[in-house]
């Protein structure tokens, strides 16, 4: 099973693998052109159709919402302890630090489809939950310590961006149970299936390749609070708050994703070091390579078991 998992991933791997192969084909400005698109349009157009395309049940939302929620914040809370091994500046650390609770949302829209289709569903709408939150708490964290960007206009540049409204009006899609026309649906899905590839390439383009070599204490502690422990912590709130199978698995595996790509333009944005960041990023997306096929695996013997 471990295997059939990792052949599944390995074209995701390769599309990575191939940005940075091509990265220099492209210019700098026309990966940052790509990227727009696909945070403007591509991305939004696949959670829209993915969460909205199903019935929603509301209790359910609350139940996730709940689950995700605690993720969250224990997160924040486990890696918040590492403050004194990381940089001096809070805003500095402020920056690495946002990396614990953030998460890839076109891996984690990959690495569900080997689940059952239940848990492969909820996915969609387990983003759709966490993507606001989390940028909010980034935001938080970030301007606590810093007088570069005002903090109420960004709140409400995160409430009117793309990934927000898309997960919003999905989800109330979803929830009223509202099927929205073929005629119009159609073009949304097209949109859609072109979010990923173009977003794997994108991470592989702009990865420190390198960036393995460069592990230091905090940074494995951070690595091992985001891509070890969170999956642990999902497993056992899963049984707490009596999740359903589907539910449980889909939390393990959302909690087992590496960061945010882009979480290092965020920091930068708010005056913290970029580099640290992006080096950070880079070590968590090579690391679940190795760490998310084994949680996928975790997920499936729920399923099965």
């Amino acid at each position: 099973m471990f295997l059939i998992i990792m052949v599944a991933l390995a074209p995701s791997f390769c599309l990575v693998a191939l940005g940075g192969l091509i990265r220099n084909r492209l210019s700098e400005n026309a990966w940052l052109g790509l990227d727009k698109l696909n945070f403007d349009i591509l991305f939004p157009a696949l959670l829209f159709s993915s969460i909205a395309s199903r019935p929603i049940p509301l209790p359910q939302i609350f139940t996730l919402a709940i689950s995700v929620c605690s993720l969250l914040f224990i997160a924040m809370i486990l890696a918040y302890l590492l403050k004194p091994l990381g940089p001096d500046r809070f805003i500095d650390f402020a920056g690495l630090w946002q990396c614990s609770w953030r998460f890839n949302t076109a891996v984690g829209l990959l690495a569900t489809t080997s689940l059952m289709p239940a848990a492969n569903a909820l996915m969609p709408v387990v983003l759709g939950i966490a993507v606001p939150i989390s940028n909010v708490l980034a935001i938080s964290a970030l301007s606590s310590s810093s007088n570069n960007t005002n903090f109420w206009k960004t709140i409400i540049a995160v409430l009117v961006n793309p990934f927000f409204l898309a997960s919003f009006s999905g989800v109330l899609v979803g929830i009223s149970g509202v099927t929205i026309p073929t005629p119009i649906m159609m073009p949304i899905k097209l949109l859609g299936n072109a979010a990923i590839p173009i977003a794997l390439l994108s991470i592989g383009a702009s990865m420190d390749w390198t960036a393995l070599m460069k592990i230091n204490r905090f940074t494995a502690f951070m690595n091992f609070i985001k891509l070890i422990a969170m999956p642990m912590i999902a497993l056992i709130l899963g049984f707490l708050f009596e999740l359903t199978i589907p539910q449980l698995t889909v939390l393990i595996v959302f909690a087992a994703l590496p960061t945010a790509s882009a979480g290092h333009v965020l920091a930068a944005k708010f005056g913290a070091a970029r580099r640290p960041v992006a080096t950070l990023i880079a070590q968590s997306t090579l690391l679940s390579a190795l760490t998310l096929p084994m949680w996928i695996y975790v997920a499936t013997i729920i399923e099965t078991g």
